[in-house]
């Protein structure tokens, strides 16, 4: 089984929160990007790179790949799933990623979402994923930082 430390939600992927705050918070080695287009952008990996904590090893995976891989992960690898939607996540769940908890930090406003805290903007496709996401056991926070409270999920659906 692997040891899937937070599976996170946010668009800008690895940044400076999540590689200064997140990954010591929970005690990160692996940062897993799962995202088809940036398993393929070696540009956007190397500026991500850049962003990630001394040590801890980052990797770019397809969502394919991800779901096909990580059971052979050691247990010395704690890891940090960051996925850029909610869709995403739920492919990863659906294929047999052992996902319990998903924080969500940053979805941005975009034609089509509407803002239902700060930072997080949703569509009916995500609110979709996110019903699901419960349906199937996993626990959502929309948390930005760890130092702040969660807010309600609720919110996601009203």
């Amino acid at each position: 089984m692997p040891n899937i430390l937070l599976t996170r939600i946010d668009n800008r992927l690895i940044h400076g929160q999540v590689a200064t705050q997140w990954s010591s918070y929970i005690g990160a080695n692996l940062l897993l990007v799962a995202n088809d287009d940036v398993s393929q952008n070696k540009m956007r990996q190397g500026l991500m790179d850049m962003a990630a904590p001394a040590g801890a090893a980052t990797r770019y995976f397809s969502i394919q790949k991800t779901i096909d891989i990580i059971h052979k992960a050691s247990d010395k690898q704690k890891i940090f799933i960051i996925c850029e939607n909610p869709q995403d996540v739920l492919k990863l769940v659906e294929g047999g990623v052992p996902i319990k908890k998903v924080n969500i930090g940053n979805m941005h406003m975009a034609e089509g979402k509407r803002q239902v805290v700060g930072s997080v903007a949703v569509d009916d496709s995500d609110v979709a994923a996110f019903k699901r996401l419960q349906e199937l056991g996993v626990e959502l926070e929309i948390r930005r930082v760890p130092q702040e409270s969660t807010e309600s999920v609720a919110k996601l659906f009203a």
